[in-house]
């Protein structure tokens, strides 16, 4: 994104979870969203990805955190797979992109679709590979694969992640068919449980996540590419999770009566402001 399309610092944090540098929020003036400064370069990425408690990676079950986690992805994965089945276009293509250890794609395939995954991250694409019969692949796969159209595209909470954003939404567009669905899951910077916790807010995740959303934000960056959001999901579990976790940040315990309050407030103001703590947008070509 051009320097010239931002002038707001909007919030100054720090990442808690892997190196504690300090980063700054810039308003995108162009999209309104917000941008993380200073942007860590394609090399220096992964570096911000190795710990053990990034359990989007992995499968375990050390501590209760972790064990609630897989609790609400199990509903969790009940939610996606009922979302692709209603708004899918009929046929059974899927492409699950970023699709971290595998579980979404496990139970789309057991529901009948022909699912294909996309995980840079070596470990997670292993564990992934043994639930999906080696449907997973890296990054590049999709630069090479000349026959591939997907009736659905997913990006669970993935978009916000993408180092060349513009150029990613285009190539997925490139392998949408014409009457599928595109389907991105992001945090919403204009929650109340983002307004609450502020720089503590756990969804801001820098330096991994390069982007933060609000829904205006979306529409304007996928009009562009010639589509359009037609229906929005407020992800509710996630407000009592990110609450759960700025907890810890901001106190250094989990607090977990004060985390679900702070949760439950979220979702129940978002019922009146349709500002969820995390929302699933369902798009289609414009």
């Amino acid at each position: 994104m051009s320097e010239q399309k931002m002038n707001h610092v909007y919030l100054k944090l720090k990442d808690y979870s892997v190196s504690g540098k300090n980063f700054r929020l810039v308003t995108n003036l162009e999209y309104g969203f917000l941008e993380t400064r200073p942007k860590p370069s394609f090399e220096e990425l992964p570096d911000y990805y190795k710990s053990e408690d990034y359990i989007s990676h992995t499968d375990s079950k050390r501590n209760l955190f972790e064990k609630v986690y897989h609790v609400v992805r199990v509903f969790s994965l009940r939610k996606k797979t009922g979302i692709i089945n209603s708004y899918g276009s009929g046929g059974k293509h899927l492409l699950d992109f970023g699709c971290g250890t595998g579980d979404f794609l496990q139970t789309a395939k057991q529901q009948g679709w022909t699912v294909v995954g996309v995980e840079p991250n070596t470990d997670a694409r292993t564990l992934a590979n043994v639930k999906t019969d080696n449907a997973v692949f890296d990054s590049d796969y999709l630069l090479t694969c000349e026959a591939c159209t997907f009736d659905v595209i997913t990006l669970w909470h993935v978009l916000e992640h993408l180092p060349n954003l513009e150029k990613d939404i285009t190539l997925l567009k490139s392998l949408l068919k014409p009457n599928g669905i595109l389907v991105v899951a992001v945090p919403n910077y204009k929650s109340y449980d983002a307004q609450y916790y502020k720089n503590f807010w756990a969804a801001y995740d820098v330096p991994r996540h390069l982007w933060h959303f609000n829904q205006k934000s979306i529409s304007r960056l996928v009009l562009k590419q010639g589509l359009r959001v037609v229906r929005t999901k407020p992800m509710l579990f996630d407000a009592f999770y990110v609450s759960m976790l700025s907890e810890k940040y901001k106190t250094g315990k989990m607090n977990i009566l004060k985390a679900v309050w702070v949760g439950l407030v979220s979702n129940l103001k978002s019922f009146i402001t349709k500002e969820a703590s995390s929302i699933i947008y369902i798009i289609k070509n414009n």
